[in-house]
């Protein structure tokens, strides 16, 4: 199904070429270009499969190209009312996306909570996975568990006191105000990205980060949403892992991202210049051309 004879949708033009399929009793909005091994792109939150559009056309140049958009982001229904957005259904709708448009294996490349999806499906279903690319996944659970628990935070505290205590004062800067969303999206977006990135994130975006609100206030209703997540688990991922920081990011997305390559037994770092926590638009002619070297060395190391 296309998105032909829709416009619009909560008062943003749709992407050409839009298709949608059903998963699980949702619709999802996707988009697809190029042909050859799937490369496959998940947003992170408040944001949409638009956020990945100068990958597409490139990686397209050699390889099968796909944008979807998350259940409840835009253009796809919103979450209800009240509802909490929690990370399992996701990565549940990721496998069953992959099966749908015939994309298994796929090199996944996700951002942030995307990020996070991405590798949990990697642990959960490994034949569906070729190579993992996360830009910054926040392991959260990793020190503080998931639901956040006080001997979790005390113990972690006590191993790992820098990136702790920059986890929980972000946490407790991302409380949504009754009646201010759009201040509440910009203190977490501050939070994830910097002042200054913030600052020159480009005026597009933001109308996507308010459409997406509602996946927003979901998540904090249900602590961030997080999907618990061991080192054990981790260790078990084969697949080569592409782990990508944003020069300019904050410490502890920084932090997160080195003990999640340590923990991978087959992983490598890519850092962003110029860049923050979105470094795929920050700096897309960098992260494009790390993102392309290393699916030609997976497809090398694998011949």
């Amino acid at each position: 199904m296309t998105g032909k004879g829709i416009e619009t949708a909560r008062g943003l033009p749709l992407p050409a070429g839009l298709k949608t399929v059903e998963i699980d009793g949702a619709r999802l909005a996707y988009l697809e270009h190029g042909s050859g091994e799937p490369v496959v792109f998940v947003h992170g939150s408040l944001s949409d499969l638009t956020i990945w559009e100068l990958q597409l056309a490139p990686v397209a140049e050699r390889y099968r190209a796909i944008a979807y958009s998350r259940r409840y982001a835009w253009p796809n229904e919103n979450l209800p009312s009240e509802a909490k957005d929690m990370m399992h259904p996701h990565v549940e709708d990721l496998l069953a996306f992959l099966r749908a448009v015939h994309a298994r294996p796929a090199h996944l490349v996700g951002n942030s909570w995307g990020a996070f999806i991405c590798l949990r499906a990697a642990i959960q279903e490994p034949a569906a996975v070729r190579s993992l690319v996360l830009e910054e996944p926040p392991l959260v659970p990793l020190l503080i568990g998931a639901p956040p628990a006080p001997s979790h935070i005390l113990r972690s505290l006590l191993r790992h006191p820098l990136v702790t205590l920059g986890v929980l004062r972000f946490g407790a800067g991302k409380l949504i105000k009754a009646g201010d969303m759009e201040g509440s999206i910009v203190r977490f977006a501050r939070g994830v990205l910097g002042d200054q990135a913030l600052a020159e994130l480009p005026g597009e975006l933001r109308p996507h980060m308010l459409a997406n609100a509602s996946t927003h206030v979901g998540q904090f209703a249900a602590d961030g949403g997080f999907e618990p997540i061991s080192k054990t688990e981790i260790a078990t991922v084969r697949a080569a892992a592409l782990i990508v920081t944003g020069a300019q990011s904050p410490v502890f997305l920084r932090r997160l991202a080195g003990l999640l390559a340590a923990l991978l037994p087959n992983s490598r770092r890519l850092d962003i210049p110029s860049a923050s926590h979105v470094m795929h638009v920050e700096n897309p002619a960098a992260l494009n051309a790390g993102l392309l070297r290393f699916l030609t060395d997976v497809a090398e190391h694998d011949r």
